[in-house]
């Protein structure tokens, strides 16, 4: 792998795969929460620039009367961990050792291009748990909800990459030259 995970589930499953140690994975987890919280804070005054129109909406996830689908706390429990798992097979498919790599970081958006189109409507797709918590935390004033329905966008992400993972570590899912 490059190294370069904007994402705390990604790295969690990676850790989880065997291929980061814990001191890692607790350092990109800190660079990448303060990440997510700068890119909303830059993102909020940018657009809290606007004359009018802008509802200080900043992306944030949810689920529930209001949001997007208005699917209910289960469907968007359901959606985040599978679409994570997903997500990580493929990430750990594509860059585990002796996967052709040419092509990875095209298998890999095209995956998170398919997860979006999947989800959207039910939880405007997290499957990172930096990239909800930025936004949430930075828009408590206009989107009081989102911060507290954070933890499933930290939850579920994490279990689905975590099961990516250990699949991964036990070679169930590895490549024949991995087992």
């Amino acid at each position: 792998m490059s190294g370069c995970h904007v994402n705390p589930a990604v790295s969690f499953g990676v850790m989880m795969a065997g291929r980061m140690s814990m001191g890692e994975f607790i350092q990109y987890v800190v660079a990448q929460v303060l990440g997510a919280v700068a890119g909303a804070a830059v993102l909020y005054l940018i657009l809290s620039g606007k004359a009018s129109g802008w509802t200080g909406g900043l992306g944030q996830n949810g689920w529930g009367a209001g949001y997007l689908g208005q699917y209910n706390m289960v469907s968007a429990f359901v959606f985040e961990v599978v679409a994570t798992f997903l997500f990580l097979v493929c990430i750990l498919g594509v860059t585990q050792k002796g996967a052709p790599s040419q092509f990875a970081g095209l298998a890999i958006g095209l995956t998170l291009v398919v997860i979006h189109v999947v989800g959207i409507n039910v939880t405007g797709v997290s499957v990172n748990p930096a990239r909800s918590f930025g936004p949430a935390l930075v828009g408590m004033g206009t989107n009081p909800a989102a911060m507290g329905q954070i933890w499933l966008f930290i939850v579920a992400p994490l279990i689905g990459a975590g099961a990516a993972g250990l699949m991964f570590a036990s070679g169930l899912l590895a490549a024949d030259d991995n087992k």
